[in-house]
């Protein structure tokens, strides 16, 4: 995880959540809008140092990256433990797995939605695959703040360690042999998402109880990895919130 948060809404998400310590925040001389003002004194109500400094000094600090005149300097880790994520599990357990998404935009941007969902927490493996950088978090517009993501050392393992308590390993891939919405998903599950173009990798897929798919017109051969996730998220909530014997269509 990196030290840094940048961008409007995940720093001000990061001062609130209080999740991780917030060492000092520098903003852009340039910037004494509302926006900025908010965090100016969410800052200073924590106690937490505030500079000025020019917008070239907050490129840098960004790494070229949109920062939107703020940038956050965090201590300690926004990883969740895995194994005490998955004892969370129970009746109405909803997590999500990444199985090798590499792009960090995508990784957040499902970390976003996963939390709009109200998805317990998120996996992903700790080697070959995108981590919680400042890209990811800016992209999850504050969710990684939110959400609890951890890493672990092999998906197989923790896809049976699920299963373990109860949890139904439902797969979401193109060659997935039935529809995403003919599944009963008020059952605690973990979506499983493989990485981009790869799909799901061969042992992941053969430890899912069911892989589903969602029907593309002719012509498209995928959907964005976080798009897919957010329709299998939601098709989720629209079941648990359609109650029994109104779940599927």
């Amino acid at each position: 995880m990196s030290d840094r948060v940048f961008g409007i809404h995940p720093v001000l998400v990061t001062l609130q959540s209080a999740r991780r310590s917030v060492t000092r925040v520098v903003i852009s001389g340039s910037r004494h809008d509302s926006r900025v003002r908010q965090i100016v004194e969410a800052a200073r109500q924590a106690g937490i140092p505030v500079q000025r400094q020019p917008d070239r000094a907050l490129d840098r600090l960004a790494g070229g990256e949109t920062h939107q005149g703020v940038v956050a300097f965090v201590a300690g880790t926004a990883y969740a433990d895995p194994d005490a994520l998955v004892d969370t599990a129970g009746p109405s357990a909803l997590f999500i797995v990444l199985d090798g998404v590499e792009d960090p935009r995508n990784l957040g941007a499902v970390v976003r939605t996963a939390a709009a969902a109200g998805a317990q927490g998120l996996f992903l493996p700790e080697h070959g695959a995108a981590g919680l950088t400042p890209v990811a978090v800016k992209a999850s517009a504050g969710a990684a703040e939110r959400l609890p993501v951890a890493r672990v050392t092999n998906v197989v393992a923790l896809l049976k360690s699920l299963k373990d308590r109860g949890v139904w390993i439902v797969g979401l891939d193109p060659a997935g042999e039935s529809t995403w919405t003919s599944f009963d998903l008020t059952c605690p599950v973990a979506l499983v998402l493989g990485g981009e173009g790869k799909g799901l990798r061969r042992l992941a897929r053969q430890t899912c109880d069911v892989v589903l798919t969602i029907p593309l017109a002719p012509g498209v051969e995928s959907l964005n990895l976080s798009v897919a996730a957010g329709i299998g998220l939601f098709e989720v909530v629209r079941q648990r919130r359609a109650g029994p014997g109104k779940k599927l269509s």
